[in-house]
């Protein structure tokens, strides 16, 4: 099923927890599709959004998932088992799981700080609510839990900004090396690629993301590197977890 592009606000401001929205489409499957929203679709490794949605009656309308269809324009909102179907054209009330999504704006902010005290190219990540995972195309020996949560801390408590800008494809296919994943690129042809900056200036961090992340590194709190696996010859998977590091 073909459906009309989702304006997608929390690119622009991840800390809207509510709004209205217009249903313009619902899917052979009973997927919800709006005119906008503020749900997160699963996509590069952070989950979708649950939470619910309110009709004019007052009734909810559980949302148990988010994720996007045939492009990443367009948003689908996964009605929990048992939830009534909205009509084409009705307008509801949006509302997420904030402290879900807040918490997963914390790590994945934090995936981002790891990338940056491990330069080195990524080979996967998974940004969930406890426990996160980036791995790292790092031969053995290349650094050790304590010495990463440690620079990561340091990071975070020097509470830098962590801010959107958007560029055009031709500036970002003058930048190549903005882009840490070894395997998966960005999609173009839009004309403009989201990037998501850390520090003054971009001064520590700038990489192209779709994620939503905190607006400072101070609001993580403690996390540390639980312990890093070896997955094959020189790949490393770093675990990050909330929390300060347990003691020896």
């Amino acid at each position: 099923m073909t459906v009309s592009p989702t304006v997608a606000l929390f690119r622009d401001d991840a800390y809207l927890k509510e709004t209205t929205a217009e249903v313009t489409a619902v899917t052979d499957t009973g997927g919800i599709v709006l005119d906008r929203t503020i749900f997160y679709a699963t996509s590069g490794g952070q989950p979708g959004d649950t939470g619910h949605m309110v009709r004019a009656d007052g009734s909810r309308i559980a949302i148990s998932g988010t994720v996007t269809g045939e492009t990443k324009e367009q948003i689908i909102h996964l009605r929990a088992e048992g939830a009534s179907v909205p009509q084409v054209g009705e307008t509801v009330g949006l509302s997420i799981d904030w402290d879900r999504r807040y918490r997963l704006m914390k790590m994945h902010a934090a995936c981002h700080l790891l990338s940056v005290v491990c330069p080195l190219p990524i080979t996967g990540a998974s940004v969930s609510e406890d426990d996160s995972r980036v791995d790292f195309d790092m031969p053995e020996g290349g650094m050790s839990k304590e010495e990463a949560t440690e620079r990561v801390m340091d990071l975070i408590r020097a509470h830098h900004p962590i801010f959107i800008r958007w560029i055009s494809d031709e500036e970002f296919a003058a930048n190549p090396g903005l882009v840490k994943s070894k395997n998966v690129r960005p999609p173009v042809g839009t004309g403009r690629i989201r990037l998501v900056c850390i520090g003054e200036g971009a001064s520590v961090d700038s990489q192209p993301c779709g994620g939503t992340h905190v607006a400072w590194t101070g609001e993580i709190g403690d996390i540390h590197i639980g312990k890093i696996e070896k997955k094959g010859r020189e790949n490393r998977r770093f675990r990050l977890r909330f929390g300060p590091a347990p003691s020896a």
